[in-house]
Order: structure tokens, then C-alpha cells, then sequence
């Protein structure tokens, strides 16, 4: 039975002893498809992107710096995508609550 829609929650519940937590909504049959929401402390990471990634900021700070040394700035409210192939750093500043949006 296909669910006819999925509803993004904002108030998803975090594992506060995790550094992450990610809660996969829906993968489309083929599983090229993701959606869902993820939620981080404060770090910094090396990124290859080998998927599209739309995310939509809910709470706190991101700072993605591409291998140029070219950074952005993503708060609450702020929308943006990821594109395949992107390479840098992710620093979550502030701890985050994202929605996402993957395809591969």
C-alpha cells in the first residue's frame, strides 16, 4: 500500500546523546529517492556529494565552504540545494534541524 502523503514534521524527536540523528521518510521503490529529517550538534566535516541534496534549515547554524574556500551561510528559514559532485566542509555552527531531499 503506497502512503498517499508524508507529512514533514518539524517537532521530530532528536536523540540528544547522538551526535546526528536522521529519520528516512520515504525512499522511493527504485531508491534513488529520500526524503526526511536530520538533526546535528555542533561539528565539522569533509563532504563529497555524489547525490542531490535540497535541505530546508528549521533551527540553527550552517557554514558549508566549497574546495575553493568559498562559504555560505544557511540559518532558520533559509532553503537551498547541495549539487552533486560539491566537495568541502560542512559546519554545523549551531545545532541543526534540517528537512531533506536526496536524489541520487
Amino acid at each position: 500500500m503506497i502512503t498517499p502523503t508524508i507529512r514533514f514534521d518539524p517537532t521530530t524527536a532528536i536523540d540528544p546523546a547522538a551526535r546526528t540523528t536522521t529519520h528516512e521518510w520515504y525512499r522511493s521503490p527504485d531508491e534513488r529517492f529520500t526524503t526526511g529529517f536530520w538533526a546535528s550538534q555542533p561539528s565539522r566535516d569533509e563532504v563529497n556529494y555524489t547525490e542531490d541534496e535540497f535541505c530546508q534549515i528549521l533551527e540553527g547554524v550552517v557554514h558549508l565552504t566549497d574546495a575553493a574556500g568559498h562559504t555560505e551561510i544557511y540559518r532558520a528559514g533559509d532553503s537551498f540545494v547541495i549539487p552533486r559532485g560539491f566537495t568541502g566542509i560542512w559546519e554545523t555552527v549551531e545545532a541543526v534541524r534540517k528537512f531533506y531531499v536526496i536524489y541520487l
